[in-house]
């Protein structure tokens, strides 16, 4: 039996890497507000099983996902600039968490409703499902919508909390 290792190579599940690596890399350097103890102490139970379910499947989803040869310039524009923002995003809270930026809701929440811009490169970038259903990004961006709007309702939970 031959090993298509093309297949491996053209998963999406690989766009995945940047972001976690990036979040177990920085997520215990954020302010206090971020730490798991407060960021998830009394979170209604709806937005926190909401957050939760459609955060695995954005992060599971892009397993059953193939990539082009050759990538859609439209969808790696998406992702690039989308995950630099996210990066960026994050900049202010690591360095100047106390900045009128970092403490602002807009600043506050930006690493929580940036990632929607990957998020929609992954889709735009997919090709193909390793399984028999045709390939559509709305199958990746509804569920990714979905998590940004449980993923923003929770960090403004917490923000009109602690400022």
């Amino acid at each position: 039996m031959k090993i298509n290792f093309k297949k491996y190579l053209l998963n999406a599940i690989w766009l995945t890497f940047p972001i976690l690596l990036w979040n177990v890399i920085f997520a215990s350097r954020l302010p206090a507000q971020f730490l798991p103890d407060i960021f998830w102490k009394d979170i209604p139970l709806p937005v926190m099983y909401g957050e939760n379910i459609l955060r695995t499947v954005i992060f599971a989803m892009p397993v059953f996902i193939s990539l082009g040869e050759s990538p859609k310039k439209q969808g790696l524009a998406w992702y690039l600039i989308g995950t630099s923002i996210y990066f960026l995003a994050w900049l202010p809270l690591l360095f100047a968490p106390g900045s009128a930026w970092s403490t602002s809701m807009a600043g506050f929440m930006a690493p929580a409703y940036t990632p929607l811009l990957w998020m929609v490169g992954i889709a735009l970038l997919g090709n193909e499902f390793y399984f028999p259903l045709r390939y559509r990004p709305i199958y990746y961006i509804a569920p990714a919508i979905l998590f940004t709007i449980f993923h923003c309702t929770h960090a403004a939970i917490i923000y009109l909390r602690n400022f």
